[in-house]
Formats: C-alpha cells, sequence, structure tokens
C-alpha cells in the first residue's frame, strides 16, 4: 500500500473540506481550491481525511499518494499559504512591479513585462550592494511554482559566472573557465 496514500491528513481550524462528484473543494482564509479525484474513494470524517483504493492496479496506486498529496497541498495552501523568491543575479539586471504586472530588465535590449495571475502576489525587493529579489505568493501551490518556472526561464542561470534568475538558496553546477 502507498505509504503517502494510506496517511490521513487532519484539517486545521479555519479550513472547510468538502466532496461532491468527485471534485473535493477547499476552502480557507487564503481562498478556494478545487481538484477532481478519480477511482479513490475519500472519506471525510471529523477533521480527518483518508484515501483508499479499490484494488491494486498501478494506475491506482499512483493515484492514492498523488491525490493524498494533491488534498494535503490543498489545505495548506488555503490555511498558510507558498511563497517562491527568485534571485537576480548579474549587472544592470533589475525588478519592478506595478500591481500585476512585472518589469524584468534582463539584459536584452528591451525590458520583459510579465503579467501575473490575479492569484499571486508580487513583491520586489532591491536592497544597495545585494541582487534584486522577487517574491511570489499564493495559497496555489502548482501556480506559484509554475509561475516561478516561467520567470526562471526568461534568462535561467549560467554555468560559468551564475549569471541569471535561479531560486533563493539554489546551489548551481558550476565549471571551471578556460584552463590558461
Amino acid at each position: 500500500m502507498s505509504r503517502i496514500g494510506k496517511n490521513p491528513i487532519t484539517i486545521p481550524e479555519g479550513v472547510t473540506v468538502s466532496l461532491n462528484e468527485g471534485f473535493v473543494t477547499v476552502k480557507g482564509k487564503l481562498g478556494e481550491l478545487t481538484q477532481e479525484i478519480k477511482d479513490i474513494d475519500v472519506k471525510i470524517e471529523d477533521d480527518l481525511i483518508t484515501f483508499e483504493r479499490s484494488s491494486d492496479k498501478k494506475d491506482q496506486k499512483a493515484k492514492h499518494g498523488l491525490y493524498r498529496a494533491l488534498v494535503n497541498n490543498m489545505i495548506e495552501g488555503v490555511s498558510k499559504g507558498y511563497t517562491k523568491q527568485l534571485e537576480l543575479v548579474g549587472v544592470g539586471y533589475r525588478a519592478s512591479s506595478q500591481g500585476q504586472k512585472l518589469e524584468l530588465a534582463l539584459g536584452f535590449s528591451h525590458n520583459i513585462v510579465f503579467e501575473l495571475a490575479p492569484e499571486v502576489k508580487v513583491e520586489t525587493v532591491s536592497d544597495k550592494g545585494k541582487n534584486p529579489i522577487v517574491k511570489l505568493s499564493s495559497h496555489d501551490k502548482q501556480l506559484v511554482g509554475q509561475i516561478a518556472a516561467k520567470i526562471r526561464s526568461f534568462r535561467a542561470p549560467e554555468p560559468y559566472k551564475g549569471k541569471g534568475i535561479k531560486f533563493v538558496g539554489e546551489q548551481l553546477r558550476r565549471k571551471a573557465g578556460k584552463s590558461a
């Protein structure tokens, strides 16, 4: 049996979970998320959610742990939220935000203006002598990760000098340059 799938999820205070016609809806102080669940039985009792599968088929084993993890991420997202931080490493690299628009200067001939989804909040921090940091936060883990990956793809870090957009705390694999 799936080790992740058989663990029950406890519902924290302030979060309501409802199940109707194969859809699990989670509401909390930060928002509301919905996930469709197929082939797995979901039981909500008091403040516990359990997931059970009807057979040991390969696809059901995979979905057992998957749906448990997705619902757990939804509950954590609507109660605490998720944050990703991106660091811009390079001379002249700048970031500024106005509402839901993020403007990036990444050494191209033009600035990149990136329109964000309304569920994601963006904040830019530019301290003198330090690299600019872009903070993305939302209740949807998948959306924050997807937007952070898209922003990183505009100028991925290169292995020689480390210039580009990287996640805060990310360890880059560096290469030695030309040997004299």
